[in-house]
């Protein structure tokens, strides 16, 4: 499949071609978005998971981690826990970076990562992270991971973290 379809802020939804991000208009600046989409393609792991990013919006990322066997657990064939943990945790970074003033140079850090798992994930996996506060030196998201089994897209994880923010 080639196009993605995303829900808009309007509650309506619209088609993306696959590998371009999807950003509120008025939003992010443009050069936010291709640094951050620049950090996926450099960062050894990262590009390693091939992360992509579907949207990124102020207090919000989602991207996909498409589904290698490579990254299966031995037993289940389902992708490994540790992937999903670390496509939360990695969301969650970006989500947080897009509420600083300057998203690019923001400085953040894990402080806790909590993972409930629900579902195993045969296939793509997309994590959603949304910031719930980001303050002066903590920072707290919700996430949710989720992949398409039997037409429908169903929850394989929820979490959230805490961070601690470098701000100036």
């Amino acid at each position: 499949q080639d196009v993605e379809t995303n829900d808009d802020a309007r509650g309506g939804s619209r088609s993306l071609p696959r590998g371009r991000v999807m950003t509120e208009s008025e939003s992010l600046p443009d050069e936010v978005v291709d640094h951050f989409e620049g950090e996926l393609d450099e960062h050894g792991l990262f590009a390693w998971l091939n992360f992509e990013f579907l949207a990124i919006e102020p207090g919000r990322v989602v991207f996909e981690v498409p589904f290698d066997e490579k990254f299966a657990n031995l037993l289940s064939g389902a992708a490994h826990g540790g992937v999903t943990a670390t496509a939360i945790d990695t969301a969650s970074a970006f989500a947080l970076r897009s509420t600083f003033d300057d998203p690019i140079s923001a400085k953040v850090t894990t402080t806790d990562l909590d993972v409930r798992y629900v579902n195993a994930a045969r296939d793509d996996l997309r994590v959603e992270a949304t910031v719930v506060h980001a303050g002066g030196t903590m920072g707290y998201t919700d996430c949710e991971a989720t992949t398409v089994r039997e037409g429908e897209r169903k929850t394989v994880a929820t979490g959230g973290t805490s961070y601690r923010l470098f701000r100036e």
